[in-house]
């Protein structure tokens, strides 16, 4: 792909954040290490910069930007530290997508806004204990109640939830209708009944918040209903389609990672008397995972082109998705490999991207759900 002048400068943009904010501070290790919280004032800066919500138009704070723009801030970002590119699409794409493209007017004004300004945390809640990839097995409900519904449930896995200002909701509406009794609504934190659980003590991606969504009763507004009434489930699938171009950029990100990480480690590390990079065996691996890796980029920035064309990148995005995590996966499994010994101790930053690559495989459809769906979209 040829990019144009304008992406050349996102990506010098990104990079010298990542360079100031990240690569020459112990951020990411500390955050890795002691389950640190993301610090407030590294996320005002991604506010600032508008990295935060880039794809969000400009007359809601955001950047305007377009989906390629989007992918490599995601891909810059994550290359860096997977935990920051998973707190940013958490809101860049499954928090933001819905309320701009289901959004009233008032609803952008009170939420988008200020989610693209940094000054509110959303979160999106769609997994639920019984309902991981069958999405449409639901079990959150709200009843309707005059000018209330009344929300009760639990979702799980949700980033951002332990310090979320509000968050993108689903839940079923009319029983007995499947995916078409599911709607979709903004639940603000600070309402009575909404709680959160413990956070997660996660194997990767330690940086952020992760917990369950609880709902007791929550007396939800009409006017907080997220498009129409039994359109929730079709609300959800639109943003996971396009949000899934997000994450796997965040996956060729983190696949570069690992492969910056072999190349510098074996130009360095003697044996038998040269360096690894010397031996042939070290060269095929090298030049078959960066091989891999520039394969999942072009996936990654045809599904993103796609997008900004108008047309639809359902395949192509699931096909990013599913080759960028696996590749990923892989990536990192053979750098650590060569890093031998070393690579299984935590001096050595292969041992965090091993862990935080494992993720991408899971979260925001499973490598077998894109599999699922492509083959659904080309057998159709």
């Amino acid at each position: 792909m040829i990019f144009k002048k304008e992406h050349e400068l996102v990506r010098k943009s990104i990079k010298d954040f990542c360079e100031r904010e990240l690569y020459s501070t112990d951020l990411a290790e500390k955050m890795d290490r002691e389950g640190l919280e993301m610090p407030k004032e590294f996320l005002d800066k991604l506010a600032k910069y508008k990295f935060i919500c880039p794809i969000v138009p400009r007359e809601f704070s955001g950047a305007g930007a377009d989906y390629v723009s989007y992918a490599i801030i995601m891909e810059e970002l994550s290359r860096a530290d997977a935990s920051s590119g998973t707190y940013l699409t958490a809101g860049a794409s499954l928090v933001a997508l819905p309320l701009i493209n289901f959004g009233t007017k008032e609803q952008k004004e009170k939420y988008l806004k200020p989610l693209a300004e940094g000054t509110k945390v959303g979160a999106f809640g769609l997994t639920e204990p019984g309902a991981g990839s069958d999405a449409g097995a639901t079990a959150t409900t709200a009843v309707l109640d005059g000018d209330h519904y009344i929300l009760n449930g639990r979702k799980c896995w949700i980033t951002n939830a332990p310090f979320c200002d509000f968050a993108i909701v689903t839940a079923v509406t009319e029983k007995g209708k499947g995916t078409k009794g599911i709607s979709t609504f903004i639940v603000e934190a600070g309402w009575e009944g909404f709680s959160h659980g413990a956070h997660e003590d996660k194997m990767g991606i330690r940086g952020t918040r992760t917990s369950d969504l609880i709902f007791e009763n929550v007396k939800v507004p009409k006017d907080n209903l997220l498009g129409k009434e039994g359109k929730g489930f079709v609300v959800m699938m639109n943003t996971l389609e396009a949000g899934r171009i997000g994450v796997a950029a965040q996956a060729v990100g983190v696949a570069q990672s690992a492969l910056d990480e072999a190349i510098k480690y074996t130009k360095e590390r003697v044996q038998f008397g040269k360096p690894l990079s010397a031996f042939q065996n070290t060269q095929f691996t090298i030049a078959d995972m960066a091989t891999k890796v520039e394969a999942a980029r072009l996936l990654v920035y045809q599904a993103a082109q796609l997008k900004d064309d108008g047309k639809s990148p359902a395949i192509a995005s699931s096909m990013a998705k599913f080759y960028a995590a696996e590749v990923a996966n892989e990536v990192a499994y053979k750098a650590l490999q060569l890093h031998g010994g070393y690579g299984y101790v935590k001096d050595y930053r292969i041992e965090r991207i091993y862990r935080d690559a494992r993720i991408l495989s899971i979260y925001e459809g499973t490598s077998q759900v894109q599999q699922i769906v492509i083959a659904g979209k080309l057998l159709k």
